[in-house]
């Protein structure tokens, strides 16, 4: 199953308690009680989120943490890459020479293309986005929702 780690879920959460109020400076034990997270978890979770420049410290008595920028201009593949590294579906996808197959491997170029769909779909969706309510079953399309992807001709 492809599926983000439980730290990415968590990130994107606290991302946006601070996105719902962008000008609030709000302290690592704000941030927990508002996302229903323990402290340490949320506190591990800042680390790497302010050295991906998504977020700010704010050091004193009414210290925190904010947004770096507006939650609209924040893409969900750089609170992915922020927490996970570059999103590869393989390990070719991003990385060459690091498989004994690749001289004669061909579907490697349709696991990139795969990569790149699914980093696209991620660079789509922004914080701010991630604010509203999904809708609600009843109104949304019947039946599932359809990705297009073209595979490269071998």
């Amino acid at each position: 199953m492809l599926r983000v780690t439980k730290l990415t879920d968590y990130a994107t959460v606290v991302l946006t308690v601070l996105a719902a109020n962008p000008s609030l400076v709000l302290s690592a034990p704000e941030l927990a009680e508002r996302a229903g997270l323990e402290t340490p978890t949320v506190s591990k979770l800042l680390k790497p989120l302010a050295q991906a420049g998504l977020v700010e410290g704010f050091r004193g008595a009414n210290g925190g943490y904010r947004l770096t920028r507006a939650p609209e201009s924040i893409s969900l593949v750089e609170i992915v890459e922020a927490m996970e590294g570059p999103l590869a579906m393989t390990e070719c996808s991003i990385h060459e020479g690091n498989c004994g197959i690749q001289d004669s491997c061909h579907v490697r170029a349709n696991w990139r293309h795969i990569n790149d769909v699914v980093a696209d779909a991620l660079r789509s969706v922004s914080l701010a986005q991630m604010l509203v309510p999904p809708r609600p079953a009843s109104v949304a399309a019947p039946g599932p929702r359809r990705i297009d992807v073209r595979l490269a001709n071998l």
